[in-house]
Parts: C-alpha cells; structure tokens; sequence
C-alpha cells in the first residue's frame, strides 16, 4: 500500500459523517482524525486503482507485479523504460512468441535496434514407416541486431531473453552490428 505521502487529506473525513451528537465531541473528531490518515492512502489507491493496472503509468515496483500477473519474467538489467514497454505490450508478445515476428518485436523492445530472425525452419516427412528420421541440420535461429552502438547491448542477456522464448532444442545465436 502507498502511505508515505505526507499531509495526504482524505476525501471522505469519518467526523463530518458521524451523527450530529458526535461532530461537537472533540475526542470523537481527534479519533476519527487519526483513523483519517491511516484510511487517506487507501482511498486514494482505490480511486487511482486503474492507475496501477497501466504499466506506463503505475509505479516502478508494482510494474514488476504486473509482470507476474502476465507470465512475463523480466531481468532486472533492463531499464524502468523497457520493462514498462514490455509489460504493456504482454499479451501481443504472447500471442506472438516462438515465431520470428514475436522474437523481434521483442529483442527491439530490449534493444531498441532492427533486428531481423532467419530461422533454420522447415519441416521434413519419411515415406518409410521406422526409417531414419529425416533431415540433416538441427534447428537454428540467427538473430541480427542492427544498432548505433555494438557494445552497449548486453548479448548473454539478449540470447538468455531469446532461449526463454524458443523451443529448448533450437540452438540460437546472436549477431550485434552497426
């Protein structure tokens, strides 16, 4: 809960709600004053609770709860900027992870470069029931990351971000240019 607002005012006093016998009592009106203060922050969370639900708008930390309520595991190397994005853009991530599209539009939101994803792809049938599997290569997945500076992109993070959202038999790899 948000409290460390000082001299926050509650919009809705509990003195002035009292029955009348009670608005002229000053140990009732100091009460209810003190009872003001723990509910102010309440109120204004409750009235600002749509606030919260908007990454770009909530604060830093709950960003990263709302990361947990859309199965998002975000690393804690990326800025505030990139994690709100992230967040924001979840469920179009979602809908769109393991194909090419989905990769870049992600690693472009980690990096804010081009990138672009030639996948190994394909698939192969065998006429021959119990016959040898077929296909020669494993599967593979390039990614190339066209940004202004090489050096300031992490690659182990952007390659551990690509291992999350490719199968665990595809190898990965990345490529940083200029």
């Amino acid at each position: 809960m948000r409290s460390a607002v000082d001299d926050l005012v509650s919009p809705h006093p509990l003195g002035e709600r009292m029955p009348a016998v009670y608005t002229d009592d000053d140990f009732t009106q100091r009460f209810t004053t003190a009872l003001d203060e723990v509910l102010a922050p309440v109120f204004t969370v409750l009235d600002c609770f749509s606030s919260y639900l908007d990454p770009r708008l909530a604060p830093a930390d709950f960003v990263d709860w709302l990361a947990g309520w859309v199965a998002l595991d975000l690393d804690e190397s990326w800025s505030t900027g990139q994690r709100r994005e992230l967040v924001a853009r979840a469920v179009h991530l979602h809908r769109l992870r393991g194909t090419n599209r989905g990769i870049a539009d992600h690693v472009e939101l980690l990096t804010g470069g081009r990138v672009e994803v030639v996948d190994s792809g394909g698939t192969a049938t065998s006429a021959t029931p119990g016959g040898p599997l077929p296909g020669t290569s494993p599967a593979h997945v390039l990614i190339r990351i066209r940004v202004a500076d090489p050096d300031a992109v992490d690659r182990a993070r952007v390659t551990a971000a690509v291992r999350r959202m490719v199968p665990a038999h595809v190898a990965t790899t990345t490529e940083v240019t200029t």
